[in-house]
């Protein structure tokens, strides 16, 4: 793909240095398999996904809702660190609130060798997930650009493209939001998957201000964080701030949207979860905002968007299920359809994680690829 014009368009509507902890997740067949896990062990990972306080001591409030000792909550973490059902500890900021422009891409690539258009395109540090998928538009990655990028999300896209040699490219930007939020349930079997929670209206995208502290603190804090007592210290000691005006500070970051919530993100197939499936809907443009909201509401979705659709990809509401086999992935989006009405869709699976990250924000990064790309 050469050129603008075969970019299709949607319609209008550190502690280390950042290189250093930006490290490409690449799943290992080797390892892959999922370790076995303890009760206690599952109920420790549920909380830590959802319920990890911004505190001086959060790792003694997770104790305390899983009825443990502190030091045997802190022993646990790091054992499910070191034998990688836990990816890392870590802040997740908010990419959009931050003026960053992201989207979901589908691209098709050559399909006997697709890792090499893979490489090419993990190397740009907005790439965070990468994944080949079983359709004519086989390889699929999320992007985002920096908000003074000279280049842009076109433009990025337009040399990815050219770059990687991919024959066509789907842009699929968000439209709507109706979940964002990956929590894999430890504890519950497939029922509990397919069940639906309180129903939540569409998250709002827009740009929110912030100021040169608060990306001093991103800064900081983004990355690996230490498993310890008081695992904000040094991101507070980093930038001289007395502990609790920090916390104090992040929390606020977090009731302006720049900050979602900070988490343990798991590693899925180690953890259990063997299978994801990219569930995309052909919906009626007048139901989609009701049915976007009800989808969302399924435990075992994770990520829930309306994006533009093509004539030949009618699809405009995509779910994205995680199961511990393909069975209970089609369950889960089976029962979405029985659920909603809506029958007409497809669903993609991975075969390989070419990359997945958390991206880190503000570093030199992203200017040094634009200047060795551009």
């Amino acid at each position: 793909m050469a050129g603008r014009a075969d970019l299709k368009q949607p319609p209008e509507g550190e502690r280390p240095p950042a290189a250093a902890r930006a490290v490409e997740k690449t799943r290992s067949r080797k390892d892959g398999a999922a370790v076995p896990l303890d009760d206690v062990d599952r109920r420790l990972l549920n909380l830590m996904q959802g319920s990890f306080p911004i505190a001086r001591r959060p790792y003694r409030h997770v104790a305390e809702l899983g009825d443990l000792e502190e030091a045997e909550a802190m022993t646990r973490v790091k054992r499910l660190l070191d034998k990688r059902i836990i990816r890392q500890v870590t802040p997740i900021f908010d990419t959009r609130a931050l003026g960053y422009s992201s989207m979901l891409v589908a691209a098709k690539v050559d399909p006997e060798h697709p890792h090499r258009a893979a490489q090419v395109i993990n190397e740009h540090p907005g790439v965070s997930h990468n994944y080949l998928r079983n359709h004519e538009f086989n390889l699929w990655f999320t992007i985002a650009t920096e908000p003074d990028s000279k280049l842009g999300l076109e433009g990025t896209l337009e040399v990815l493209a050219r770059e990687a040699g991919a024959e066509s490219v789907r842009q699929l930007p968000t439209l709507k939001l109706f979940k964002i939020r990956m929590d894999l349930e430890m504890e519950g079997d497939t029922e509990a998957l397919s069940s639906a929670a309180e129903v939540a209206e569409p998250i709002e995208l827009e740009r929110q201000p912030y100021d040169e502290l608060d990306i001093a603190v991103i800064r900081a804090l983004q990355g690996d964080m230490a498993v310890c007592e008081e695992p904000y210290a040094a991101a507070a000691a980093e930038l001289g701030l007395p502990h609790e005006r920090f916390l104090d500070h992040l929390a606020g970051m977090q009731e302006r949207g720049l900050l979602r919530r900070v988490a343990a993100i798991l590693y899925h197939r180690r953890a259990g979860f063997s299978a994801n499936g990219m569930g995309v809907w052909q919906v009626p443009d007048e139901q989609i905002f009701d049915i976007g909201c009800r989808m969302a509401a399924v435990r075992g979705i994770s990520h829930c968007y309306q994006r533009p659709t093509y004539e030949d990809w009618p699809y405009s509401v995509f779910t994205m299920a995680h199961g511990r086999s393909k069975e209970e992935c089609d369950a889960v989006l089976d029962a979405i359809a029985e659920q909603t009405g809506i029958h007409e869709r497809a669903t993609l699976y991975s075969s390989t994680e070419f990359k997945k990250i958390r991206l880190l924000y503000f570093t030199e990064d992203f200017k040094n690829w634009e200047s060795s790309h551009a």
